[in-house]
């Protein structure tokens, strides 16, 4: 969800981490199914030069939640874990937060040149949409593969080289 960079405090949002609990939330994310998501990563990187990364999250962290929202939270994780550091600026940013029911992405320059902001919000919508309906591991994925389609509209391959300048594997903060 693509949402101004301005953050307001929040004390219900701060009570929902705390209060938050993961073994009643994130039964979806086996082992299994973090395995099928990132098969998911490795084919939506496929025919293209962007790179997809993908962290679930079941909250924010409880000393930051008061001061920052889902789409400050992703930022900063898309800085930590150097997203921004492809070759040439294709880096996209899967974030998905269990507690807060939201999922944002955050794409590099490079690809933010070419996808308005508004692509990516109906794309995260969609995804949202099918969690409310406890479709999670299906809605990531579709989303995955949305994901790909955009970067391989832009940064298409004729032939796929085994480059790959980010890990696949999905990053799951407890």
């Amino acid at each position: 969800m693509v949402e101004s960079n301005a953050s307001t405090s929040s004390l219900a949002r701060w009570w929902r981490q705390v209060l938050f609990v993961p073994l009643l939330h994130s039964k979806w994310l086996t082992a299994d199914a973090r395995a099928r998501l990132t098969k998911r990563v490795e084919s939506a990187e496929q025919g293209h030069r962007g790179e997809v990364f993908l962290i679930v999250e079941n909250h924010l962290p409880i000393q930051d939640a008061y001061y920052i929202n889902c789409r400050e939270r992703a930022i900063d994780l898309f800085s930590e874990y150097r997203v921004w550091d492809t070759e040439e600026n294709t880096g996209v940013l899967v974030y998905v937060n269990i507690c807060e029911h939201q999922l944002e992405i955050v794409a590099d320059r490079g690809i933010s040149a070419h996808v308005s902001p508004t692509v990516w919000h109906a794309m995260c919508e969609k995804a949202v949409s099918g969690i409310a309906n406890k479709k999670t591991e299906e809605s990531v994925a579709e989303l995955l593969d949305e994901v790909g389609q955009v970067l391989r509209q832009y940064y298409q391959l004729e032939d796929n080289p085994s480059g790959n300048e980010l890990s696949n594997t999905v990053v799951f903060l407890k």
